[in-house]
């Protein structure tokens, strides 16, 4: 049985490859994440760690290297193969929750599993779950006009989580929030993360929280090492 969920060998990225303003961003990069593990990914502003993410998630293709998720080499997969592993595999928070202002809470993450083919029925079941595990259930009908910050992002964790993915990747899933806020969010998270036994990566700026993580990687001059 395979308990790794994401790995990535040998990744290399470079943008404008073959001209003088090239930047090499990721140079060799190798992680892999365990199933039911919280990794902290620690990167000063322009390391490239949303690249890194966007690679992971197969919404980027690397140079060199390879992507594997569930033990599956995808990196050079056609994209319509890569398009459902991203819909079924992996999940994606970032700063900024990007809701669907015209629709509900509820309704937020109930649309990615339509897309899936979930029944209505079992969709909104899955909906009203989650929700109440982040503590907001009672906020299942307002539209996110009506919601908080950290109520949006939390709904924003739940739509990740939608369709039952095994990686999760969060790209400063709360750097837009105050501190208070951050962590009765980051709690949320946890909790979601460890009820459904996924594996996450979370790119954060803020140290208090990655020291409450698993472990952290720091991405610094496009190498990943243990912080």
């Amino acid at each position: 049985m395979n308990d790794v969920s994401l790995r990535l060998t040998g990744i290399t990225k470079t943008y404008n490859a073959g001209t003088p303003a090239a930047v090499e961003v990721l140079r060799g990069v190798d992680m892999s994440l365990s199933k039911g593990e919280v990794v902290a990914l620690v990167a000063p502003s322009g390391a490239g760690k949303s690249t890194l993410l966007h690679i992971a998630g197969l919404l980027d293709t690397p140079d060199g290297g390879t992507v594997e998720i569930g033990g599956a080499d995808v990196t050079g997969a056609p994209d319509r193969r890569r398009t459902i592993m991203r819909r079924d595999e992996v999940g994606f928070v970032y700063q900024f929750h990007h809701l669907l202002p015209e629709f509900s809470a509820l309704e937020n993450i109930v649309l990615p599993q339509l897309a899936a083919g979930v029944a209505r029925s079992a969709a909104d079941t899955r909906a009203r779950e989650l929700l109440e595990v982040v503590g907001i259930g009672a906020r299942a009908h307002h539209r996110p006009a009506a919601l908080s910050g950290g109520e949006q992002q939390r709904v924003a964790f739940c739509r990740a989580l939608a369709n039952n993915p095994s990686v999760l990747l969060a790209d400063e899933p709360t750097g837009n929030l105050d501190p208070a806020t951050s962590d009765t969010v980051f709690d949320a998270l946890m909790t979601l993360v460890r009820e459904t036994g996924l594996s996450a990566l979370i790119a954060t700026h803020n140290m208090d929280l990655a020291a409450r993580m698993d472990r952290q990687l720091r991405l610094d001059q496009g190498r990943l090492s243990a912080s």
